[in-house]
């Protein structure tokens, strides 16, 4: 999980997700071509990428294509975020219960 932490604080790393998102399966020269960047600095952050399972090559023939595989993310999101997701949203719903007691009590 450390990796996929490390490989989502850069921005560049991010905008390279983003773009699978919307266009999956894009070449190197496709992913570039978006980027101000050369193409070995988009190849290191392409095996950033690749090592904490965010992004998944397959070569067509000469080609290499580029997949997102967002599993880690859902990882990310089921192991820390909806966690204190769940506590936020019981504060809220105990928050509700309690005004509409009150409001109860007044009528």
């Amino acid at each position: 999980m450390e990796r996929v932490f490390k490989a989502l604080a850069d921005g560049t790393r991010r905008s390279i997700l983003d773009r699978l998102f919307e266009a999956d399966g894009l070449s190197l020269g496709e992913l570039c071509s978006g980027l101000e960047m050369s193409r070995q600095a988009v190849s290191k952050h392409l095996g950033i990428l690749e090592t904490a399972g965010l992004v998944i090559a397959v070569r067509r023939g000469r080609e290499k294509r580029h997949f997102l595989n967002p599993v880690p993310i859902q990882e990310i999101g089921n192991r820390w975020i909806a966690k204190y997701a769940r506590k936020q949203t019981r504060v809220i719903a105990a928050l509700k219960e309690a005004l509409e007691e009150g409001s109860h009590e007044e009528s």
